[in-house]
């Protein structure tokens, strides 16, 4: 049962994740977006990682995609304020994605149906769970790139608030 529900909810996600790439409205991605993260969350409670659901929830589904689509809606985006659009450097762009998520599948079949992991060797530590030793590696190892993604998404919307005032 464990397993249909996993297959479901990652099917789900990977829909939304790709709807959040092709959909042309930048309100509609950011609500796939959030269905995509919503479905994270899923995943992360079949993991027995009930902590780690909450925040995403809370902080990804709630705060900050809330303030992304403030920022939409702010700027109040047109189809005629874009340009001319650059098919070239798109069509480089996909081919090299395309490649880059080939690989990326292939090894994925390979550590899932043939049990064959090239980046890992040897025997896997198992972190405790809990929200004591996710917080010590936050605060302890993490704590740069933590703060330098909190300090880019600030900047981030201070130039988009910035962008739009110009515009008025």
């Amino acid at each position: 049962m464990e397993i249909l529900i996993f297959s479901i909810v990652a099917l789900i996600a990977v829909m939304c994740s790709l709807l959040v790439i092709i959909s042309r409205s930048p309100v509609n991605s950011a609500l796939f977006l959030i269905a995509t993260i919503v479905s994270l969350a899923i995943l992360f409670i079949l993991l027995n990682a009930p902590f780690l659901a909450t925040i995403q929830i809370i902080v990804y589904a709630g705060a900050i995609m809330v303030l992304f689509l403030f920022v939409i809606m702010l700027l109040n985006l047109r189809r005629d304020e874009f340009g001319p659009e650059r098919r070239r450097a798109q069509r480089f762009f996909a081919i090299l994605f395309g490649f880059l998520l080939l690989i990326g599948i292939t090894t994925v079949l390979k550590v899932g149906v043939f049990g064959v992991n090239p980046i890992v060797s040897g025997s896997q530590t198992v972190m405790p769970a809990g929200v004591a030793p996710l917080a010590q590696l936050l605060f302890t190892k993490y704590l740069f790139p933590f703060e330098l993604a909190s300090v880019l998404l600030l900047v981030a919307i201070v130039g988009a608030v910035v962008m739009a005032k110009r515009r008025l």
